[in-house]
């Protein structure tokens, strides 16, 4: 059973989230890779805001592909979240309570999901395609000099991502890793 969620994340949402549910997003998302992140850190860093109000937001980590005439997006498959790692744990002391992306995180993002409240959703990798079927609509609204590593706000409709690290630090990937060598031993 798929559960729908309305964005942005609330508090009560985001504690009855449990690795492993199928979700389905719909509200404002906004995008954000390497890039991006590196920018919003260097603005915290100077002691300036962000570029968009983050509290209660979920950034995917993607860099849509351009769209073709009559499409509100191009294709729009999550990339590595690893690779934003380094950024994301003072990202989520900024109020960000949920990323969507491809891959395992690090502990140290794991550990301020934790005490942040926040969730780790993936969307399929290789569907970037079908996912952008479920974009409404996009726009950039923050450093438009990087093209596909700006920042956009995409408005969603059952945007399909499951959850994989839930707030309180359980992980699909240890969990899904042991059952596997489980059936193993089983044969």
């Amino acid at each position: 059973m798929e559960k729908r969620i309305s964005l942005p994340l609330k508090e009560d949402v985001i504690l009855d989230l449990k690795a492993g549910d199928k979700v389905l997003l719909s509200g404002t998302i906004y995008t954000g890779r390497d890039a991006a992140h590196k920018r919003m850190i260097e603005a915290l860093n100077k002691g300036e805001d962000l570029p968009i109000d983050i509290n209660g937001q979920v950034i995917y980590y993607v860099g849509p592909c351009p769209a073709k005439e009559n499409e509100v997006i191009g294709s729009c498959g999550p990339t590595t979240s690893g690779r934003m790692d380094v950024y994301t744990p003072a990202i989520l002391e900024q109020g960000l309570k949920g990323m969507i992306g491809k891959g395992e995180r690090s502990k140290s993002v794991i550990e301020s999901m934790k005490k942040n409240k926040a969730i780790y959703f993936t969307a399929i990798g290789g569907a970037g395609a079908l996912l952008a079927d479920r974009v409404k609509a996009a726009e950039v609204v923050a450093y438009n000099d990087l093209g596909a590593e700006a920042i956009y706000k995409l408005e969603v409709e059952d945007f399909p991502v499951i959850v994989t690290i839930d707030c309180e630090g359980n992980n699909l990937y240890d969990t899904q890793k042991e059952r596997y060598k489980e059936l193993l031993n089983q044969k």
